[in-house]
């Protein structure tokens, strides 16, 4: 269970919180590879084109993890009408794609 920024609590299925951490830890392991990449020294547009895969990985766990807060948590907000709740996802979009 997440107690969010204002106190609000919402349940992650045990599924679809170990999807979110597979994919971190899959980013992690990446990047890791990418620090070793320039501990030995190697060509800069290998390590640039590891770092945008990089990027593109946390974008893509992000990506997931708004679609399942708009799914579940925003539809519960809208149901209970929670206003402060669709504010904090508005201003955590703002913040995601800065």
């Amino acid at each position: 269970m997440y107690q969010g920024e204002h106190g609000h609590r919402h349940v992650h299925s045990e599924s679809e919180r170990k999807a979110i951490l597979n994919r971190l830890s899959r980013v992690s392991g990446h990047l890791e590879s990418v620090k070793r990449m320039v501990e030995e020294d190697r060509d800069c547009s290998e390590v640039l084109i590891q770092l945008a895969a990089v990027r593109s990985a946390v974008t893509s766990a992000g990506k997931a993890l708004m679609r399942h807060h708009l799914e579940r948590c925003i539809v519960d907000a809208v149901k209970n009408d929670d206003p402060e709740r669709i504010e904090d996802l508005k201003s955590a979009i703002d913040k995601f794609i800065k």
